[in-house]
């Protein structure tokens, strides 16, 4: 194993070609000799370089639109020879092959074309086998070759061999193979995925490979004591909290991001409605309303549950003006997630330092489809996410009341925010927001209790005549399986209910619900959220 190896020979096939001119020239004046492919030759000597082409090296024409040129023995046995072997060495002067020193190569852009909705015969084109098969050769024998895949490592490249003489050392070699072995893993990941989702249809193939690229290490995780990073999905980006913009404020906390992704799902079920603010604390929402503005939707929201509000997170549908941010920066919040903010908002929040404030601009779409993942004690759950959606025309009265028009919208908004909770969950709204929330109990009379306590306790705070919960709608994200749930919200004052339906004892809580002069409407769909 030799620690410093002199670069006298590269070879350049690459298919982003941002940064290959300088790369090249600057490589050409340390007296390295350059082989190259096709449109990478091409792009080459239009910057004024010698280059041969890989056809002189296999003494062999590029053939078959391109798909065979560098699966040669004169390519890879330059490139997987061993020079402190002396039958490696004594086999490459038997046959003429010269060594292969450097190779920089990145793959035939197979995400870009897919992202672009392009015909299968273009995606399958796109499949690079000659460029994965030189990565992987001159990684594997890194001791003495040097792989560089990214071009955003060009520039450390060349401070490498400046610093060596013209070389690359053992620790360097080591860390672009690392890289190159990641990258081409990645690479036939994203065909694998492609072939079993795309291609085939299958939600679940025999076997899922996903890789992922860190961008950022956190802090620390869910607490103190444990190590977290966040990765984002190789391929195609999506939209969400990963890729949103941090204005300002402190890195985000492994608890912030899942807090902030939790806001930004909800509040995007209303992105085509009318203003909405969520307010969050350990993922679950402890207030949402929606108005005619910004600033209304937000004091509603807070009206909620204040003192769960303290430390949370807020998330918006619509652009943050000045007086939204400015009755935001009136309690501690962690992070405000909005699609974007004007001059004013953004100076207002420039005053509160230790606040994140995140532009995601387009909201995500709730009917998207995906997949969720969750660990269990050697191994992982997958399941497709949860998108499901309920307009009025699937919805079922089973009660001698049918809905007013009023308790009928309520009743839609809770069934929203409750999707948004953890199970068990109860959520009254009236009026457009959540008047309690009541969110994980091992029993959904509980959930029911609690959410109809809060609403009393914020009632008393806010110094109402009544709580909010009056004449309110409520929203239970599985059946009811015994009366006695759906009581206790006739006891808080709800008027009417939302719930899947699908219990033994439907009749035995319809019954109850005709008792009390309630509406209530089956949707047919459960929200279960562990």
């Amino acid at each position: 194993m030799t620690e410093n190896i002199k670069i006298k020979r590269a070879l350049l096939s690459v298919s982003d070609k941002s940064g290959l001119a300088d790369l090249g020239k600057q490589l050409a004046a340390m007296g390295v000799a350059l082989i190259s492919t096709g449109g990478t030759a091409k792009a080459l000597r239009e910057a004024g370089l010698e280059v041969a082409d890989i056809s002189d090296v296999t003494n062999f024409p590029e053939m078959m639109d391109g798909r065979v040129k560098t699966l040669h023995p004169k390519v890879h046995g330059g490139l997987l020879a061993r020079r402190d072997d002396a039958g490696h060495v004594a086999s490459m002067e038997e046959h003429d092959i010269a060594g292969i020193d450097l190779v920089i190569v990145n793959l035939y852009p197979f995400a870009q074309t897919v992202a672009k909705g392009a015909e299968r015969d273009e995606i399958i084109e796109n499949i690079d086998i000659g460029g994965p098969s030189m990565v992987r050769s001159a990684a594997k024998n890194h001791d003495f070759v040097t792989i560089v895949t990214d071009p955003s490592d060009y520039a450390t490249l060349l401070a490498e061999l400046q610093q060596n003489d013209g070389g690359t050392s053992l620790a360097f070699r080591k860390n672009m193979a690392a890289k190159a072995f990641a990258a081409t893993a990645s690479y036939d990941s994203m065909i694998a995925q492609w072939f079993g989702f795309a291609d085939q249809g299958k939600m679940f193939p025999d076997t899922l490979p996903i890789t992922m690229s860190r961008p950022v290490e956190l802090r620390y995780g869910e607490n103190p004591h444990q190590s977290a990073a966040l990765y984002l999905p190789d391929g195609p980006s999506a939209s969400g909290i990963a890729q949103a913009e941090q204005l300002q404020g402190k890195a985000l906390s492994y608890n912030n991001y899942n807090d902030a992704d939790a806001a930004l799902e909800l509040v995007s079920e209303f992105r085509d409605g009318p203003p909405t603010v969520v307010i969050v604390k350990h993922a679950n929402p402890c207030g949402v309303a929606s108005a005619d503005n910004i600033l209304d939707a937000y004091k509603a929201a807070l009206a909620c549950d204040s003192v769960s509000a303290f430390g949370g997170i807020i998330a918006v549908n619509r652009p943050l003006d000045g007086p939204a941010a400015e009755a935001m920066t009136g309690i501690f919040a962690e992070v405000v997630c909005a699609p974007s903010a004007n001059d004013e908002a953004k100076a207002i929040f420039a005053k509160k330092k230790n606040l994140r404030l995140l532009l995601t601009g387009e909201l995500p779409d709730p009917k998207r489809t995906g997949m969720g993942f969750k660990s269990i004690a050697g191994g992982f759950l997958l399941q497709s996410r949860d998108n499901g959606q309920i307009a009025q025309a699937d919805l079922k009265c089973v009660t001698k009341r049918q809905p007013s028009e009023q308790e009928l919208a309520d009743c839609l908004f809770a069934w929203t925010v409750a999707k948004h909770v953890k199970s068990n969950a109860i959520v009254y709204a009236k009026g457009g927001s959540t008047a309690g929330v009541g969110a994980g109990q091992m029993n959904r009379m509980e959930s029911a209790r609690i959410a109809a306590w809060k609403a009393k306790d914020a009632a008393e705070k806010a110094g109402w005549s009544e709580t909010r919960t009056i004449g309110s709608s409520v929203a239970s994200d599985a059946f009811f399986p015994f009366a006695d749930g759906l009581l206790t919200a006739v006891e808080a004052g709800a008027t009417a209910v939302i719930q899947p339906g699908g219990s033994i004892r439907d009749d035995e809580v319809i019954a109850a619900a005709d008792e009390a002069g309630l509406a209530m409407l089956f949707t047919g769909m459960r929200h279960f959220r562990h």
